[in-house]
């Protein structure tokens, strides 16, 4: 019998036509496989992220041939240098292996991973392609956002003195929306109406006019020269002012007239204007992208970003991104970084997940969410799970903000003052970079258009004279949770967080730690505004090399109350109308015996 009918030559078999090896191409040494490298993102077409001071774990699965005895490293390098770095990995079960590197300096790090067979160096065998890493300043991954509309206040100089407020009450991040002069072509009014009545202001997101456009100052706040004065004045109170980037224009906006090939119009010659389904905005137009001409288009937006960096600006927070090309961003954001590393960029983009997730691998250093939206504790736990757990954390920082000038979710509208706390203590909590539209949120400002997500009588168009002393207010609250942030390096991470089990669907309870244990926290929230919620939690202690008969205290951050307990099981009431939440400082506490050292 011919054994080619068996398939004894393998080159005529229809099964293994694809096996075919040239032997010509064999390196007869390279017998160690490297594969499945953690973390990185699609083979390495994006970077990871961290930041100066954090750690960057890796794994591999490494193995060869035979029997022989294995050793592997990580190789890793910053952009500027040219020699790599090396630190051992060790073997950890199955094949699989690990090491650690700590990050110094912003930019772009580079890692890979590398083994041999100890009695033959010249089985040395690097994997390629070498993976990104993009290191940000810490502020990328802890920050504190307020936002306030200047113009309410009225101009930068008035502003100034809200800012020891903001600052007293734990914010590190002023957030102003757009400051240019805004247009006049279709302004819109009161409540987004299309009619315009007298003294309407307008929307400052419909940026241009005669007065100028991205690269100037709205005559009525000042001039660029007090703004930079308002943003000196910020920075001595250890704030950063964060500018709203929104690359779009009014009609009346120098861009239409001196670049008309930079927008789209109709056939009748009248411009299109801007539409983000279901919305409307007959006062915005947007940039064509697909023009002829956008290479120039190109480098003109980046000017306007690199004249408010040279104005003192380092955080922008970029308004809907999803509706421009991927490829723009990614252009931008490096050529960006690769000059000015110390810039953020957070992405406002309320749109599909993987769109959403596509805008933070390209390069934006922090996120918007779905948090906003995210009510039940089942809602919740699934995407913090999601955010913190899977692939997504290694390259999407989360931003958690309760609301917006245009978004008064649900949850705020009918659930009352508790509510407010409640979503401040979950996003300031659960995520280590969190903000709020201001003063709407201190006074828990909850009056909605019927059937909508939308503020009654919203900010965005109209001027509103704020009095956050008023009665009702929540800023004693805001501090407390703030100061909790600041003073419990804990909380200053996302990841970081373990839910932790309490037989109660209105109560979410987890913990947070570094990475010693130094800093234990302890959360639990009500997020039932209405009624007093019961439960008991569990504590791992063994986490904490800590066992049941260990004494340990609980310090109440928000109420300043000290309990001594014993064992993993806590029992909690949680009164929304006193506090809907207890955050714990768990300390150990008592020493026996067996903790000293004694000498003779």
């Amino acid at each position: 019998m011919d054994s080619r009918a068996n398939g004894g030559d393998f080159r005529n078999n229809q099964y293994s036509k694809q096996m075919i090896i040239d032997i010509k191409n064999i390196d007869g040494r390279k017998r160690i496989v490297i594969e499945n490298i953690k973390p990185q993102i699609d083979n390495g077409q994006f970077p990871i992220k961290r930041v100066i001071g954090e750690s960057v774990s890796v794994t591999a699965d490494i193995f060869a041939d035979g029997h022989n005895i294995l050793s592997a490293a990580v190789l890793y390098r910053h952009k500027s240098d040219n020699n790599w770095q090396q630190v051992p990995m060790r073997l950890i079960v199955n094949d699989e292996w690990a090491a650690s590197f700590q990050v110094t300096q912003t930019g772009y790090y580079y890692y890979t991973v590398c083994g041999w067979l100890d009695s033959d160096k010249s089985s040395m065998t690097q994997y390629l392609p070498e993976f990104p890493l993009y290191v940000n300043r810490t502020k990328a991954l802890f920050s504190t956002w307020y936002e306030f509309f200047p113009r309410s206040f009225g101009n930068f100089k008035d502003c100034e003195k809200i800012l020891p407020e903001i600052r007293k009450m734990g914010f590190d991040v002023v957030y102003l929306p757009p400051i240019h002069p805004i247009g006049e072509t279709k302004r819109k009014g009161k409540n987004n109406s299309v009619l315009c009545c007298s003294g309407d202001l307008g929307s400052p997101w419909a940026i241009g006019s005669a007065h100028g456009g991205h690269k100037t100052v709205e005559p009525q706040l000042g001039t660029l020269d007090d703004f930079q004065h308002f943003v000196l004045h910020a920075k001595e109170l250890e704030m950063e002012v964060a500018l709203d980037l929104a690359f779009q224009c009014s009609p009346d906006h120098p861009y239409v007239k001196e670049h008309p090939q930079w927008f789209k119009w109709r056939p009748d010659n009248t411009i299109q204007f801007a539409e983000n389904p279901p919305k409307k905005y007959e006062d915005i137009v947007p940039f064509n992208f697909e023009t002829d001409d956008w290479q120039n288009l190109w480098l003109e937006l980046k000017s306007i970003v690199m004249f408010w960096i040279q104005h003192g600006i380092s955080i922008f927070r970029v308004d809907n991104p999803h509706t421009k090309p991927f490829a723009f961003w990614q252009w931008l954001l490096s050529e960006i970084k690769n000059e000015y590393p110390e810039t953020i960029f957070l992405s406002e983009a309320f749109t599909r997940p993987k769109l959403m997730q596509r805008l933070a691998k390209i390069g934006f250093d922090q996120s918007y969410t779905y948090f906003t939206w995210r009510n039940t504790k089942y809602e919740i736990q699934q995407y913090l799970t999601e955010l913190t757990q899977t692939e997504t954390a290694e390259y999407m920082r989360p931003n958690f903000w309760p609301n917006t000038p245009d978004i008064l979710p649900q949850y705020l509208q009918f659930g009352s003052r508790a509510a407010f706390i409640i979503r401040l203590i979950l996003a300031a909590t659960l995520s280590s970079n969190y903000g709020i539209y201001g003063p709407a949120y201190e006074l828990c400002v909850s009056e909605a258009i019927y059937d909508k997500e939308e503020y009654l009588n919203a900010e965005k168009y109209e001027l509103k004279k704020w009095d956050t002393n008023q009665k009702g207010n929540i800023k004693s609250v805001i501090e407390r949770i703030n100061r909790c942030r600041n003073e419990n390096n804990a909380l200053q991470f996302t990841r970081n967080v373990q839910i932790l089990n309490i037989e109660n669907d209105m109560i979410i309870a987890f913990i947070k730690t570094t990475e010693d244990f130094s800093n234990i926290i302890v959360t639990a929230i009500n997020i039932d505004p209405y009624h007093k919620q019961v439960g008991t939690i569990n504590l791992p202690l063994e986490k904490f090399a800590m066992k049941e008969t260990s004494l340990y205290m609980l310090n109440d951050l928000l109420s300043s109350d000290k309990y001594i307990r014993q064992g993993r099981r806590i029992h909690i009431e949680l009164d929304p109308n006193i506090m809907p939440a207890h955050i714990f400082k768990l300390q150990k506490l008592l020493k026996r015996e067996n903790d000293f050292d004694y000498f003779m």
